[in-house]
């Protein structure tokens, strides 16, 4: 971290709290973070880049250094979501940001037609006093709190992205609709031409965009010619051009509960780029000779003009390698899909023998020391107002981890030839973008050991060192126990985050020494540009010092993108999980105690994994002791102890829409 004076003020990112309290790193990575606490922030909210200066402060005899803000350097955030609520005649925003610690005023003026309840979209005007509120104008009125859109609109802008697209931006990709759908002869002869070659989709049943495609034709002496081919976007959306401005400030698509908000607008993502069934297409694809060993011969990347055979979903493609039609009812029951099932089974055997080399692909890259965090997902059933009134759990099928894996491979070739071509050429590392995945932090290896231990379970390494095959031991450990969920999601929170980055470091989660992202266009801007990228190696073009340094910024951004988007994903899940179990008070259920505090413990739910909290006034007439190395609270009188990982039954007390917070008891 820069640091403005050694003695006196250092700058960095801080980190707010909703009582008004802050947290910046100390320079010293080594030592805890510094506090600053309520009414020394002046200003300052979650996320600014700010200047501090440090004090000493003695406290019960004992100093430790505190900090107070002396200068908002860069506001990470300017425009809020939240709710109107007045107070007599000020009309004032509650943020749905839960680290904004103050209400935003709206002027008189500015409120006119506002009302209590309604949520609106607010852009934050210089604020220099802190003993006054900070003053917002509206951008937009969202409409009633509540409202499944308006929630959904307020969880997109809140993480910082757009609904819709700007004017140029749609006119840009309508005048592509209607001028570039059609594919030239020209543009055709500049391609390797696959129309005749076996290709097919197989994607989620709900897909609209189909952004990937699998071919498979079967050669002599046990060969088989397998091609990954990829929508060729970068052919429309051009360096520099509007769609691709906002496609990088967007950095990727957002997956909420019932709905996708698009990096590209619809009639590029569902249309033109779209790889439909029966339509020539323009692809960037990674074509392999390969045997049933899994063992690449040949290996060829380019340009190319495809036509799919057929769009599977994962169920139509699992039913096919079945052989068995009649089990298509299991997932659904309509009549379309029962259709497309049926006609799919002619490619049963082609089918096959890729589902045979995708195993042996997923085989070999855990010898390798891949780590298997694969996890159920919970999905809502909702009403036509969005409500949820069911909630059914994924099922991951063979078809999944088909396209997985050939994804996987794609990926993982691409990234060692633009390595390899850059090294070739004596270049320093840095005319690529990769996905990179770090080896562990330490200090939360050790965390998670003591964690593991104390339920009864060991994760081997020294210290905070552990390999991939040290995390997979534990894994295997824990299946099939009340711990596995629990153990999983504390195994994963304990890695690094896989980021974008120019500098190659491999991917620890996966065991590749070379890994990117290719195989997804339409829904991921590092993608779009991974295409140009590989093909200015292929035409061994020079790359620009501008075009370098840029790679990393966009490395960068899209990292942020991408976990601004997780957020947003996840905070539509939890909003969901709240009106699910909303609908559902005074009823009792089972869960797992998922977390334990002073306060009470924590319980998720085992269908819908909402998570709520059973206070201590509500485990029933005792005084509760937390133990926090033992992971556990214990009644005096009764010695009645609860445990992280144990099974138990509880009711629904309340839920909080707003704070998107539920409330347990046990249940007696």
């Amino acid at each position: 971290m820069p640091q403005s004076n050694k003695k006196q003020t250092i700058n960095g990112v801080i980190s707010t709290i909703a009582k008004g309290a802050g947290f910046i790193d100390d320079p010293d990575p080594k030592k805890e973070s510094i506090y600053i606490e309520p009414g020394f922030l002046n200003t300052a909210l979650n996320g600014d880049t700010v200047e501090v200066l440090l004090k000493q402060v003695s406290s019960r005899g004992k100093t430790e250094v505190q900090g107070e803000v002396v200068r908002v350097i860069e506001r990470a955030k300017t425009a809020y979501v939240g709710t109107v609520a007045y107070d007599k005649s000020i009309c004032q925003i509650i943020p749905d940001d839960k680290k904004m610690y103050v209400k935003i005023d709206i002027s008189s003026r500015d409120a006119v037609g506002l009302k209590d309840n309604d949520k609106v979209y607010v852009k934050l005007l210089p604020w220099t006093d802190p003993k006054k509120n900070p003053e917002g104008k509206v951008l937009k009125i969202l409409g009633k709190k509540g409202e499944n859109n308006v929630e959904m609109e307020s969880i997109v802008l809140d993480k910082g992205f757009a609904i819709g697209f700007p004017k140029e931006v749609e006119d840009e990709a309508t005048q592509i609709g209607l001028n570039q759908k059609n594919i030239s002869a020209e543009e055709i002869a500049k391609r390797r031409d696959i129309r005749s070659t076996l290709t097919f989709t197989i994607d989620p049943h709900d897909a609209k965009d189909f952004d990937d495609a699998i071919s498979f034709k079967e050669l002599s002496g046990g060969l088989y010619e397998i091609g990954v081919h990829i929508a060729d976007v970068s052919h429309y959306v051009r360096e520099g051009n509007s769609l691709d401005k906002e496609a990088v400030k967007r950095g990727c698509s957002i997956y909420l509960v019932d709905r996708t908000i698009p990096m590209l607008p619809e009639v590029l993502s569902n249309d033109v780029c779209s790889l439909n069934p029966h339509e020539d297409k323009l692809s960037f694809s990674a074509i392999f000779i390969m045997n049933d060993k899994a063992q690449i011969k040949e290996r060829w990347f380019g340009k190319t003009v495809m036509n799919s055979d057929h769009r599977f979903t994962y169920e139509t493609a699992q039913v096919a390698i079945d052989g068995n039609t009649s089990k298509i009812g299991k997932y659904s029951n309509d009549l379309q899909t029962t259709v497309s099932a049926e006609a799919g089974m002619k490619y049963r055997g082609q089918l096959a023998i890729l589902n045979k080399i995708a195993k042996v692909l997923q085989k070999d890259k855990f010898l390798q020391g891949a780590i298997e965090f694969e996890q159920d997902e919970i999905r809502f059933k909702l009403d036509e107002n969005g409500r949820p009134v069911g909630v059914y759990t994924k099922e991951r099928l063979d078809t999944h981890k088909l396209v997985e894996e050939f994804m996987l491979l794609a990926n993982r070739e691409v990234a060692k030839y633009i390595f390899d071509s850059i090294k070739k050429k004596g270049n320093k590392d840095t005319g690529s973008i990769y996905r990179i995945h770090d080896t562990p932090d330490k200090e939360k290896i050790i965390e998670l050991k003591s964690f593991v231990k104390a339920l009864g379970y060991e994760l081997r390494g020294k210290g905070g060192d552990v390999t991939a095959q040290d995390i997979n031991h534990l894994l295997d450990q824990i299946e099939g126990t009340p711990h596995e969920s629990l153990i999983r999601t504390a195994t994963i929170r304990s890695m690094q985050k896989a980021i974008y980055s120019t500098n190659n470091i491999g991917h620890f989660g996966l065991a590749f020494a070379f890994y990117t992202h290719f195989t997804s266009p339409i829904r991921r801007y590092p993608d779009l540009l991974i295409h140009r990228i590989l093909m200015k190696h292929l035409h061994n073009e020079p790359f620009r010092d501008r075009e370098v340094v840029a790679f990393q910024k966009i490395a960068e951004s899209s990292t942020e993108r991408e976990i601004n988007a997780a957020e947003a994903e996840r905070a539509s899940k939890k909003l969901k999980q709240v009106e699910y179990m909303s609908t559902r008070i005074g009823k009792t259920f089972e869960g797992t105690i998922s977390g334990v505090s002073k306060w009470g413990i924590y319980v998720e739910e085992s269908v819908s994994r909402s998570e709520g909290m059973i206070s201590f006034d509500n485990l029933g007439d005792d005084y509760y002791v937390f133990d926090q190395k033992k992971y556990s609270v214990t009644g005096q009188k009764t010695k009645k102890k609860f445990t992280l990982g144990d099974k138990i039954r509880f009711k629904v007390l309340a839920a909080n829409l707003d704070k998107k917070m539920l409330d347990y008891a046990l249940a007696k």
